[in-house]
């Protein structure tokens, strides 16, 4: 299991597409659900904040494989993946991505995922 967060810069201004982004996966939340299963990825969430005053994203995940849930994201017809490759394009700062080191992942098993052993 691969488990990655990132900081992302957003481009100054875009608060109307960060809203819009959210309004339309919550709107097409079934079809944001066949995407994380088509990539692999059990968690995906989605954090805004603003430092100095900058607004950016975090961004955590996980998936079985970080690199093949981007290579079936990248090439999706999907309408979410559609979308979200459209607002990285408008709202994102390309190269203000802050990397990260995962220093500690603890996941407890819930009681449905023990039911189904």
């Amino acid at each position: 299991m691969d488990v990655i967060a990132a900081l992302i810069e957003l481009k100054p201004n875009s608060e109307n597409e960060v809203h819009d982004w959210k309004a339309f996966i919550e709107n097409h939340k079934e079809q944001a659900l066949e995407s994380l299963r088509a990539e692999g990825v059990c968690v995906e969430s989605w954090f805004s904040l603003a430092l100095e005053g900058k607004d950016y994203l975090l961004c955590y995940m996980r998936a079985d494989s970080i690199k093949q849930s981007q290579h079936v994201m990248a090439d999706s017809s999907n309408p979410v993946d559609t979308r979200h490759r459209q607002f990285k394009e408008n709202a994102w700062v390309w190269g203000g991505q802050v990397k990260t080191e995962l220093l500690v992942d603890l996941a407890a098993e819930t009681d449905e995922q023990k039911s189904r052993r």
